[in-house]
C-alpha cells in the first residue's frame, strides 16, 4: 500500500513538473508575442536586462532589467508586483512607469496568460546583475509623482479582454492580441498632446491603428486600418499574413523599428494566431472611407524607357533606385519592394521614406524567408535637394499620388536624427560603420 501511495505521490509531481514546465513554455512564446526583449535589451547586452535608450518627446528613458535577479532585477517581485506593474504602470516601490511601458494595452491580458508570463520571467530567464540607469529627462518632467495624476486621468481601468457574444473565434483571438500582448497601438495610434493614446480599441474611434502622429526614433508608423491609399485597403489577408511572419510581401517589405519587431516576436507566431491578428486588422474600417484608391499610371515608366528623365528627380531614380525597384516601380517580389501604389510612399507624412533613403536599412532572414534583403545608405552621395527630388518623384510616379511635397529643408531635418549610417564612400570606413 505504502509503495503504491509513493508512487502516486511521484506521479503527481512528475505531473506537477510538466505542468509548471508547459506554463513556462507558454510564458516564453507570450512573452514573444508582446516583443518584450525588443524595448528591454539593449545592442548587444543580456536579454531582458534593460539600458535601451528610447527617445521620446520629453527626453531619453532607459528600460529597466526585468529577469529575476533579486538586487536589480524584478526576482523579489510578487505575482501581484509584476501584474501590477505590467497592467497598471505601478512598480513595486510604489512608483509610477513612464508611459513608454504600453501598461493600458497589457491591462486586457487575462488571468491565465499574466500568470504564465510571470512564471517564465521567474524561472524561464537568467538572471543577470545590471543596474538600471536613469532615464535622462530634464527637471520637472523627470519627477514622477506627476505620472500618478497622469495615469489616473488618461490611462482608464481597462479590464481584462471579454469576446462579444457570437463573436468569431479567430477574430476575437485576433483582437485580444492586437488591442493587447502585441500593444500594436503603442506606435500606430495618434497620441493627443498629452502623450496619451487616442483609442485603445476600434470601439472608441477610427484614430485607432491609423499611423502615428509624430516619426518614433525617425520612423513613422504605419495605418493599419482599410484606407485605400495609405492603410491596408489593398492588402488581403494572405498578404498581411506573409508581411507578419516574413516582414515581406508581394507589396513591401518591411523596415525601421517594424523589423526587430518582425525578427524578435512576430516570426516566431503560430500560423493561427498570425492569421487571427490578420483577420482582425482586416476587418477595421477605413479611418477615411473617402480616400480615393491607387490606380497605376504608365505615364512615367514609358517616358523612363524612353530616356526622358526630364522630370525633377527621374535622373537620380534611374542612377539610383531602378536596378532594383525597376523603372516602372514594381520591384521584385518579396525582395525589392514595389514602389508604386506602395501605401508608405503613399502616406501623408513622408519621414520614413526620406530616412530609408539617407540611411539605407536591412531585413534579416527569418524563419520562412531565410534570405537577408539590404537597401543601401545613399545619406553619403544624395544633398538634401537631391533626396527631396527622388523622394518627390517616387510619391508622385506610376499613379501614386501623396499630397505633401518634399522640401531639401525637410529632408535636412530627418538627416539631423540619422547623423551615422549614411554610407561612406571608403570600404573600410563603410566597414566600421556597420
Amino acid at each position: 500500500m505504502i509503495p503504491a501511495l509513493l508512487l502516486g505521490m511521484a506521479s503527481f509531481a512528475a505531473l506537477a513538473d510538466d505542468s509548471g514546465a508547459a506554463q513556462i513554455q507558454r510564458g516564453e512564446y507570450l512573452a514573444r508575442a508582446g516583443d518584450c526583449v525588443a524595448c528591454h535589451t539593449k545592442a548587444g547586452g543580456q536579454p531582458f536586462a534593460g539600458g535601451l535608450s528610447m527617445a521620446t518627446p520629453i527626453g531619453n528613458i532607459y528600460s529597466t532589467n526585468i529577469t529575476p535577479d533579486k538586487q536589480t532585477g524584478i526576482g523579489d517581485y510578487s505575482y501581484d508586483d509584476f501584474q501590477k506593474a505590467v497592467r497598471h504602470g505601478v512598480a513595486k516601490n510604489g512608483d509610477t512607469l513612464y508611459p513608454a511601458m504600453p501598461y493600458p494595452s497589457y491591462a486586457v491580458v487575462s488571468d491565465e496568460d499574466m500568470q504564465a508570463l510571470y512564471a517564465y520571467f521567474m524561472h524561464g530567464v537568467q538572471p543577470v546583475s545590471q543596474a538600471n540607469q536613469d532615464s535622462d529627462i530634464p527637471w520637472p518632467l523627470s519627477m514622477r509623482w506627476p505620472l500618478a495624476i497622469w495615469r489616473g486621468m488618461f490611462a482608464p481601468d481597462v479590464k481584462a479582454f471579454q469576446p462579444i457574444k457570437g463573436q468569431d473565434a479567430v477574430l476575437a483571438r485576433g483582437q485580444y492580441l492586437v488591442e493587447g500582448l502585441g500593444h500594436c497601438g503603442a506606435c500606430h495610434t495618434p497620441r493627443s498632446l498629452t502623450m496619451q493614446e487616442k483609442a485603445l480599441n476600434d470601439s472608441e474611434g477610427s484614430d485607432y491603428l491609423s499611423g502615428s502622429s509624430a516619426p518614433i526614433d525617425g520612423w513613422t508608423a504605419s495605418n493599419l486600418r482599410g484606407d485605400n491609399r495609405d492603410g491596408l485597403g489593398r492588402w488581403s489577408e494572405d498578404d498581411l499574413v506573409q508581411f507578419l511572419r516574413t516582414g515581406r510581401n508581394d507589396q513591401t517589405a518591411v523596415f525601421g523599428g517594424m523589423t526587430d519587431v518582425v525578427e524578435h516576436s512576430l516570426q516566431h507566431l503560430s500560423p493561427e494566431d498570425a492569421t487571427a491578428i490578420a483577420r482582425y486588422l482586416k476587418s477595421l474600417g477605413a479611418r477615411d472611407p473617402n480616400q480615393v484608391g491607387f490606380k497605376s499610371d504608365d505615364a512615367v515608366a514609358k517616358a523612363l524607357w524612353k530616356g526622358d528623365d526630364s522630370k525633377p528627380g527621374a535622373s537620380v531614380y534611374v542612377d539610383s533606385c531602378a536596378a532594383c525597384h525597376k523603372t516602372d516601380g514594381s520591384g521584385y517580389k518579396r525582395f525589392f519592394p514595389e514602389l508604386r501604389g506602395n501605401a508608405v510612399v503613399q502616406a501623408e507624412d513622408p519621414t520614413s521614406l526620406i530616412h530609408i533613403v539617407l540611411s539605407g536599412a536591412t531585413l534579416p532572414g527569418v524563419k520562412g524567408a531565410p534570405s537577408s534583403i539590404t537597401m543601401p545608405a545613399f545619406g553619403w552621395r544624395l544633398n538634401d535637394q537631391q533626396v527631396a527630388d527622388v523622394v518627390n518623384f517616387i510619391r508622385s510616379s506610376w499613379g501614386n499620388s501623396a499630397k505633401q511635397q518634399v522640401s531639401a529643408s525637410d529632408v535636412a531635418k530627418v538627416r539631423k536624427t540619422v547623423p551615422e549610417h549614411q554610407g561612406n564612400a571608403d570600404v573600410e570606413k563603410l566597414m566600421e560603420e556597420k
